[in-house]
């Protein structure tokens, strides 16, 4: 079996390749593809996979947008972080899905929905449009706090008390205004599905800030941006080049 997996977050991605192994050692991984142009140019010059591995937020776009460029008939397993209303959506088009964080016990069930799909020589196909006409349909909720186990106790924190995230040695931490670091039981990935994208963006792998966190902008040659913070980081802060354009779209409102 040849399987591709798409997915931005290296770790994230690494793990399931694990995990798949763990499955079956004989699969092959194709390929580990991050964006959304690195998959529509694989798709136009390889033949096409068993199955795919596919996150719903890949590093450049939401991964429904490959399938506007490039026609792929492969049977798809989502993995994905949105709510219960997506879920059923899914379910609806037939489509099956691994809730983040994935377990192993799900992933293999999920194998093996394909390899009785496979057997069976299906040919229903995915309507891709009307799944995401539907995830688009509904309007969004999102988080107005997190809440922290602190030693004993749990505080809770508004979303106007933090300053950004970050991910450091495959852990997520919140920074409050107030320049506190606490480690969060989501990742990235996660974060952008939970947080209102008019405050936060995501600017490279490691951050997730919010619009009022950003001191100030620097523009470097080759139209690299480095960003200050509040409250301030030691190290230097970038956004990466793939996503200036909508970093500065983002600014604009």
């Amino acid at each position: 079996m040849n399987i591709i997996i798409l997915e931005d977050e290296e770790l994230a991605a690494r793990r399931l390749e694990s995990m798949i192994k763990q499955f079956d050692e004989s699969i092959n991984i194709l390929a580990k593809i991050e964006s959304v142009e690195e998959a529509i140019s694989w798709f136009k010059s390889n033949p096409e996979p068993d199955l795919i591995f596919l996150d719903i937020h890949l590093e450049d776009d939401l991964s429904f947008a490959i399938f506007e460029k490039v026609e792929v008939k492969s049977p798809i397993i989502f993995t994905t972080a949105f709510d219960e209303y997506a879920i059923k959506a899914f379910k609806l088009k037939s489509i099956d899905y691994l809730l983040k964080p994935i377990s192993q016990d799900d992933l293999n069930k999920a194998i093996l929905k394909y390899q009785d799909w496979n057997k069976n020589n299906s040919t229903s196909t995915v309507d891709m449009q009307s799944l995401y006409d539907l995830i688009n349909k509904k309007v969004p909720t999102y988080k107005n706090r997190f809440s922290i186990t602190i030693g004993t106790k749990i505080k809770s924190f508004e979303i106007s008390d933090i300053a950004y995230f970050f991910s450091q040695s495959s852990i997520t931490f919140m920074v409050t205004n107030d320049n506190m670091e606490y480690p969060i039981d989501y990742s990235l990935d996660q974060l952008i599905a939970l947080l209102d994208p008019q405050q936060f963006f995501r600017i490279n792998r490691q951050y997730l800030l919010k619009m009022k966190s950003i001191a100030n902008v620097h523009v470097f040659p080759k139209s690299r941006l480095k960003l200050e913070l509040l409250p301030s980081r030691k190290e230097e802060v970038f956004v990466s080049l793939d996503k200036v354009v909508k970093f500065k779209d983002w600014l604009n409102g």
